[in-house]
């Protein structure tokens, strides 16, 4: 799931890393709005705001939303540095030092997220833009840009898109290609849409401490990672 890439990755891996990534960022993107009323997954409304806001020349709140764009980009820059840097020396378990940071966050504001929403919202929306910025980073590198979790607006450009083509591609090759892209797309909109749903749900009861849920779905995605590269050595020096 988060080990294979290139012409080692597959369908399934593709499947299995969507389906957990975007439940972890529809978890956010819910628990983030429901606390601090800002978007906490993508960037693309905080430009306009940003925007908005130098126009009206209130220069305090448009700095803020560039902190919002800017940790996000900040996030994509780190965890595409740290995978570059690790696979100098390892092409194992590249992914694991940015998704420990990830997990670290969503903990963090899930323990400190009540007294930060009373003194400074705007470090739970940073940290959770930089959390997203780091994951989006991260599996559009590990999956070559067929990947994308944090946002909806380009999956579904590109489902309507292929859904088109499914009236004109006539060939059986062709025909499979588009139904399994179909498929991702479907794959990652759902899960984003029971993250979302789920987040919503448990912030009522336990508030950003639903992004516990979210941290733990990440722990077990590696600890899942971890058992199947076991399995493989195993088999491995069973069948040497």
């Amino acid at each position: 799931m988060f080990r294979h890439q290139g012409k080692t990755r597959t369908l399934s891996h593709n499947l299995r890393i969507a389906s957990l990534l975007s439940f972890v960022a529809g978890i956010v993107n819910v628990a983030g709005f429901l606390a601090v009323q800002k978007l906490t997954t993508n960037v693309t409304g905080h430009f306009a705001f940003f925007v908005d806001e130098i126009l009206k020349l209130n220069f305090w709140n448009g700095f803020v939303y560039f902190l919002y764009i800017f940790f996000f980009f900040l996030g994509a820059f780190v965890s595409s540095y740290l995978v570059e840097l690790i696979s100098q020396k390892t092409e194992r378990n590249i992914y694991v030092f940015p998704t420990s940071i990830e997990i670290s966050i969503l903990f963090a504001i899930g323990i400190f997220g009540r007294s930060l929403i009373n003194q400074n919202p705007n470090i739970i929306a940073c940290s959770l833009l930089f959390a997203m910025g780091l994951q989006n980073s991260l599996v559009t590198k590990i999956s070559n840009a067929t990947v994308r979790t944090t946002h909806l607006t380009c999956l579904f450009t590109d489902l309507g898109i292929e859904l088109s083509q499914l009236f004109f591609y006539k060939q059986t090759e062709m025909k499979a290609k588009l139904y399994s892209s179909i498929k991702l797309r479907l794959t990652i909109i759902s899960f984003f849409f029971i993250g979302g749903i789920i987040g919503g749900v448990f912030y009522t009861k336990i508030e950003l401490r639903v992004l516990f849920i979210a941290g733990v779905t990440l722990i077990m995605g590696l600890i899942y990672d971890n058992i199947k590269l076991k399995i493989i050595m195993l088999n491995r020096k069973y069948h040497h």
